[in-house]
């Protein structure tokens, strides 16, 4: 069984705290039960996850994440093998857009579609690196 990496970038359709945190609830049930691990990046013009797992688990939640309709404009940026996760006690990391991120001029302009696999998967490794002040919500 081969543990990957998935990243997609979307933009959010009704943006407000209430929808994020929906979003936040439902994908740390759905990713416990899976076995799925990860961490979104969300603020008002966009959503960048990274979701990583085993293969049909990560194909069954995209699947889900096409179909909802909080989401507008998905597009899967990488797709690839890990040898190990990165957010391992994480059934969902939710964190804002960091200031060393794209402006939402940039992200206006295309900047996270255009962006290498390298790139945005370097953004989740740096995310990782960094301490959490909020406890854990859940783990797998």
């Amino acid at each position: 069984m081969t543990l990957v990496q998935l990243i997609y970038a979307s933009r959010p359709f009704g943006f407000d705290q209430s929808t994020l945190d929906s979003i936040l609830t439902q994908s740390r049930r759905c990713n416990t039960r899976d076995g799925l691990t990860g961490a979104l990046i969300c603020r008002g013009d966009l959503y960048l996850q990274l979701l990583e797992g085993k293969e049909e688990a990560i194909a069954d939640t995209y699947a889900r994440i096409v179909r909802d309709d909080r989401h507008l404009e998905i597009n899967r940026l990488s797709y690839a093998a890990a040898t190990e996760r990165l957010f391992p006690a994480w059934a969902m990391r939710s964190d804002p857009a960091r200031t060393w991120m794209w402006s939402q001029d940039d992200v206006a302009n295309g900047a996270a579609t255009q962006a290498s696999p390298e790139y945005v998967l370097g953004i989740f490794r740096r995310l990782a690196a960094e301490p959490v002040d909020l406890p854990r919500l859940a783990t797998v």
